[in-house]
């Protein structure tokens, strides 16, 4: 028992430092050059949840996204076309960004679309955490810029993507959306 409290110390403060550090190096170098983020609501419009999003000097883009009150287990998470968060099914939204005509999937050989995620993992808590980084997408102006004239979301879906079928790995419904804004 002592040692596992022991160990539990020394992980939690390792992920402090780590975080620390990051934010750190961050703000010193000024490597981060855009920020967004996308409110994620459900069905019923209730806000479940909030995703950043920060790209660095390199191209590299962090999401990070917290939701609450989903059934647990794994679900589909993919960046989707247009900016628009109509409920209940959120169809509104498009389908997946792929503004480079790519196939479906982190691992189908012919793909992956610039908005396709890995799956979001929830807990028996019904909370769920994704620290994930792409450069799939960017903020900054591109071909890949989640700036579109029409705009992006993300959408949440009801199952875990296949990461290979397409149009959408098989992930089920749309359960929660949430437009990605310039922060």
């Amino acid at each position: 028992m002592k040692y596992g409290l022991i160990l539990l110390m020394t992980i939690s403060a390792m992920l402090v430092f780590s975080t620390t550090v990051y934010a750190s190096e961050s703000a010193k170098d000024n490597t981060i050059t855009d920020n967004a983020i996308a409110v994620m609501k459900d069905t019923k419009g209730n806000t479940v949840g909030l995703a950043t999003f920060t790209e660095d000097a390199s191209g590299l883009v962090r999401i990070n996204v917290d939701v609450r009150g989903l059934t647990p287990g794994l679900h589909g998470i993919h960046i989707h076309e247009k900016g628009d968060c109509i409920g209940p099914s959120f169809t509104s939204a498009g389908g997946h960004y792929n503004p480079l005509s790519k196939e479906h999937g982190l691992n189908n050989p012919k793909g992956p679309h610039a908005g396709d995620l890995p799956n979001l993992e929830v807990g028996k808590d019904g909370k769920g955490h994704m620290n994930v980084t792409t450069k799939l997408v960017t903020l900054s102006p591109g071909p890949t810029t989640l700036f579109t004239a029409n705009g992006t979301s993300l959408i949440i879906h009801a199952g875990p993507d296949d990461q290979m079928t397409n149009p959408a790995g098989n992930s089920g419904a749309r359960i929660v959306c949430g437009v990605i804004e310039k922060k």
